[in-house]
C-alpha cells in the first residue's frame, strides 16, 4: 500500500504542520497564519487551493484529482481563549499566549493533511478517476464554520465526508452531537443615580437577571436532553450607585434536533421580551450562529471501522505514558481517570447503534449533506475533560503524534477502499436519504455573517 507508505514517508512535515498550528494558536475565524500555512503545504504538494470560501477569509479547500467519487476530508484549525498551557507540563503552566489548543484541532489539522496526501499518492498509483479536497473549515468552536459553508453550497457536490478528532478514548464515532443556537441578548434602559433619584432609572441589569430567572423556569418544560446555558457579558459597569443603562447575555441553546433548538430559541426571544416589559427597557438580539445535529451513517462508519482495526491501533510510548499519569496524579483524581491505564488507546468495539451526547460540532451540518464519518483518537489521558489546559499540554508528544499519523492513514485507507467499491458510497448515500429525507435546511438565516468572538463581544 503505497499510500500508507506516503504518509509515514511524510511524517516530518504532518507533524511540522500540526506543531505550527499548535505554536500558533487563533481563535474563531481569526486563523489567518494557521490558514495561510496548511494552504501553502497543499500547494507544494501539488493540491490546487481556492481560499475565501463562503466569503470567509481563513475558509478554503485543496483539491486533487477529477472526477467521481468526490471525497472530502475535514480539517480544523482553530484554538481557544484562555487555554494557553507550555507543552509537556503536568502542571498548569500558562505560556503567555491568550489561547491554546484545548481540544486538539493542531492534530485535526495534520491528521486531515496527512490524509489528503495519502489519498492523493493512491489515486496517482491506481489511475482510478476520483477528487480529493482537503476542507479548511474555521471557527469549529463556538463559531460553526462548517454551517456557514454548508449554508453556502461549499459541500455540494462532495459524495463522502471522513474526518478525525483527538479524544481521551478510540472509537468511531457512533453517538450524535446536539444541534445548538448562539444569541446575544442586549437591554437598554436608563441610567440614574442609584440613591438618589433611583424611580427615574431603569435597570437594563435586572432585565438580564430576569431573563436569566425566566430560562431557568423553561427549563423545567423543554425536554430533557435540551440544554441552556448562558453567561452576561457585560453587566453594566462597575458602578453600584448608578442604574446599569446597558447590558447584555449571550445564550447558548441546545437540543438533540435542529428543529427543536430553533423552537426553543423562540420561547427563550419571548422570555427576552418580558423581561424588557418587566422593567422598562428595550430588548434586540443578535443571532450569532447555529448549528445542526449529527446525522450517524452506519454504512459508512462500518467501513472506517473495519480499516482502523486492519492497520491496528499503535501502542503508546513510555515518555507518553509517564506524561498521562503525572497528568492524572497531579490534577484528573477527582474525575473518572485511569491511574494504571491512562492512555486508553485500545479501539472501543463498533455497536452499531446510536447514543445521545450533549457535545455539539458543526460537523454535523456536513452530515445532513453526503455520509460522514469520524474516528476519534486517544491523544490525552484517559478522563481529562475536553477543553482543558490538559489537552493542550498533550498536543505536542509523542503519542499524540502518532495517533495524528494513525488517523492519516486510517482515512486515506477508507478513501481508498470508497474508490475501489463506489458501491459502498451509494448504499451510504441511501441510507442518508432514509434518514434524512427532506435533505439539509442551514440553521442560520440569510445575512448573518461570521464573526469572531472579540467582535460582537466587544464593548
Amino acid at each position: 500500500m503505497g499510500y500508507i507508505e506516503e504518509i509515514e514517508r511524510k511524517r516530518k512535515t504532518i507533524t511540522e504542520l500540526s506543531d505550527y498550528v499548535w505554536d500558533n494558536p487563533e481563535t474563531a475565524f481569526t486563523e489567518f497564519k494557521s490558514a495561510a500555512y496548511i494552504e501553502e503545504a497543499l500547494k507544494a504538494e501539488g493540491f490546487t487551493v481556492e481560499d475565501n470560501l463562503a466569503d470567509i477569509k481563513t475558509a478554503f479547500k485543496g483539491t486533487f484529482g477529477s472526477g467521481y467519487p468526490v471525497i472530502g476530508i475535514l480539517g480544523e484549525f482553530d484554538s481557544l481563549s484562555g487555554l494557553e498551557q507550555e507543552s509537556g507540563k503536568s502542571v498548569k503552566s500558562p505560556d503567555g499566549h491568550s489561547c491554546g489548543h484545548g481540544c486538539g484541532h493542531n492534530l485535526i489539522a495534520g491528521g486531515t493533511f496527512g490524509a489528503v496526501l495519502g489519498i492523493k499518492k493512491y489515486l496517482e498509483e491506481s489511475g482510478k478517476p476520483g477528487t480529493v479536497i482537503y476542507f479548511g473549515c474555521p471557527g469549529e468552536e463556538g463559531g460553526s464554520g462548517k454551517t456557514f459553508m454548508a449554508g453556502a453550497g461549499v459541500f455540494d457536490g462532495t459524495d463522502v465526508a471522513l474526518t478525525y478528532h483527538p479524544s481521551d478514548i478510540s472509537e468511531i464515532k457512533e453517538n450524535g452531537s446536539l444541534a445548538n443556537v448562539q444569541v446575544l441578548y442586549k437591554f437598554d434602559g436608563v441610567a440614574a443615580h442609584a440613591g438618589a433619584k433611583p424611580h427615574l432609572g431603569r435597570s437594563a441589569l435586572d432585565a438580564v437577571e430576569l431573563m436569566n430567572t425566566g430560562a431557568n423556569f423553561l427549563r423545567e418544560h423543554i425536554i430533557q436532553e435540551a440544554r441552556l446555558h448562558y453567561a452576561i457579558t457585560d453587566a453594566g459597569g462597575y458602578s453600584p450607585n448608578v442604574v446599569q443603562a446597558h447590558a447584555e447575555v449571550l445564550y447558548l441553546i441546545r437540543a438533540p434536533k435542529t428543529k427543536t433548538a430553533l423552537e426553543i430559541y423562540e420561547r427563550v426571544n419571548d422570555i427576552a421580551k418580558g423581561a424588557a416589559l418587566m422593567t422598562g427597557t428595550s430588548e434586540s438580539h443578535d443571532f450569532i450562529k447555529a448549528c445542526s445535529d449529527t446525522i450517524l451513517n452506519d454504512t459508512l462508519q462500518r467501513v472506517f471501522y473495519q480499516k482502523i482495526t486492519e492497520l491496528g491501533i499503535p501502542v503508546p510510548d513510555e515518555a507518553s505514558l509517564k506524561l498521562a499519569k503525572e497528568i492524572t496524579e497531579n490534577s484528573l483524581m477527582d474525575v473518572p481517570h485511569d491511574l494504571e491505564h491512562p492512555l486508553h488507546y485500545e479501539l472501543e468495539p463498533y455497536k452499531g447503534y446510536f447514543t445521545q451526547k450533549y457535545g455539539s460540532t458543526d460537523v454535523g451540518d456536513v452530515s445532513y449533506i453526503c455520509p460522514t464519518a469520524q474516528f476519534y483518537g486517544c491523544s490525552v489521558p484517559f478522563g481529562a475533560p475536553g477543553h482543558s489546559w490538559q489537552w493542550t499540554t498533550f498536543g505536542k508528544q509523542p503519542y499524540a503524534y502518532e495517533m495524528e499519523i494513525f488517523a492519516a492513514k486510517a482515512m486515506a485507507a477508507t478513501a481508498a477502499e470508497l474508490y475501489e467499491n463506489t458501491d459502498i458510497i451509494e448504499a451510504a448515500k441511501k441510507e442518508l436519504r432514509e434518514k434524512v429525507p427532506e435533505g439539509y435546511h442551514c440553521p442560520i438565516p440569510k445575512g448573518i455573517r461570521p464573526r469572531s468572538m472579540t467582535s460582537f463581544l466587544k464593548k
